[in-house]
């Protein structure tokens, strides 16, 4: 016989309300929004405000055509959660049809297809990520270097141009001003995994004008406030440790490990943990409460998967940052792993009369 943990009522719970619990995720993104902000310049601001705005109409137009309540549920927030996390992951000057577009997606097939918020088996954002990759790879990959790297700084006039006409008031396209000593509209991750490929080492790489003391500049410092965000989740409770804890670590120890066999051909352990999508994904994107492992030890072994897949795709996988397709991914996993790690409810253990 296999001795199993038991659980008995009765149970005594404090549940927080899922308008209460957005909101704080939303307060918690704060940090992490004004820091990318200020790297990137007005056109986070602007992604993050028409995948928010995006979200909300989506949302009113389908509750209107499924004779729901309007008001009372779009106060839930979780359309806005879902149009703030979009719009955070899409690069600051994207044009502004593609937050459209992605954010639409999320909310009127991702999220309300499968019946609304608590029946969706993905993560809307991050399958509205996928989707808006899969179709416009170069706009998805073309990131704007933080300000303090540009020549000349980008105004914020110039910013909303570059949004909605693809042209600065004088003129010139994104890929005309995003130039510094070479390396073009990329992220960290993106120019350390095609220099690695060209031969060069990482140590190499390093010394690059777009790398910091961690990790990129302006990434680390990003990842660095959602960091402090996600922290602030934990102690509010409106989130477990478990996920965090368990991809952070995973990641951690697949970093190290590759470091010590190959350190120069291998991205270095600090540029996985502080750069691109890692802290976000770690405490507001794996988090999600419907699509993820719904107990302890499964959310412990769905994060370590996620975290698996995240470093398998960086780093012998066609893109850089590989946060949305581990999601989704694992996601599909959930229903399995809620299946093997559900705990046993008293009563009804083995060899219980109830088993004969």
């Amino acid at each position: 016989m296999i001795n199993k943990p038991l659980q008995s009522s009765p149970f005594v719970r404090k549940p927080i309300q899922t308008k209460t619990l957005m909101f704080w995720v939303i307060l918690c993104l704060l940090p992490g929004l004004a820091v990318q902000s200020y790297f990137f310049g007005i056109g986070t601001l602007s992604q993050v405000l028409l995948a928010g705005l995006t979200a909300v109409i989506a949302e009113a137009l389908v509750l209107i055509l499924r004779k729901r309540p309007i008001f009372a549920t779009l106060a839930d927030n979780s359309a806005l959660v879902t149009g703030m996390l979009l719009g955070l992951a899409l690069p600051a000057y994207a044009p502004w049809w593609i937050a459209v577009i992605g954010t639409s997606f999320a909310i009127l097939v991702v999220k309300h297809l499968y019946g609304g918020l608590g029946h969706n088996i993905f993560n809307p954002a991050m399958a509205a990520y996928v989707l808006l990759l899969v179709s416009f790879p170069v706009t998805m990959t073309s990131w704007m270097p933080p300000q303090s790297l540009l020549s000349e700084s980008l105004s914020s006039l110039d910013g909303l141009n570059l949004i909605f006409s693809g042209f600065t008031i004088d003129g010139f396209s994104l890929n005309q001003i995003a130039s510094v000593d070479g390396h073009t509209l990329a992220t960290p991750l993106d120019e350390m995994k095609t220099q690695l490929s060209l031969g060069y080492t990482s140590s190499e790489i390093s010394q690059s004008p777009t790398f910091g003391f961690l990790a990129g500049v302006g990434w680390q410092w990003i990842n660095l406030a959602y960091l402090a965000g996600g922290l602030a989740l934990i102690y509010l409770k409106v989130i477990r440790w478990h996920i965090p804890v368990a991809f952070l670590s995973t990641l951690l120890l697949l970093s190290v490990a590759a470091a010590i066999i190959s350190p120069d051909h291998n991205t270095p352990v600090l540029v996985q943990l502080f750069s691109g999508a890692t802290m976000l994904g770690a405490f507001f994107i794996l988090t999600d409460p419907v699509s993820a492992a719904t107990s302890n030890r499964g959310r412990l072994i769905y994060a370590s998967l996620v975290a698996v897949l995240v470093f398998v795709i960086r780093n012998y996988g066609g893109y850089p940052d590989a946060v949305a397709f581990s999601v989704l991914l694992s996601n599909m996993a959930v229903p399995m792993i809620d299946h093997f790690t559900k705990p046993r409810v008293y009563g009804y253990g083995e060899g219980s009369k109830h088993d004969q």
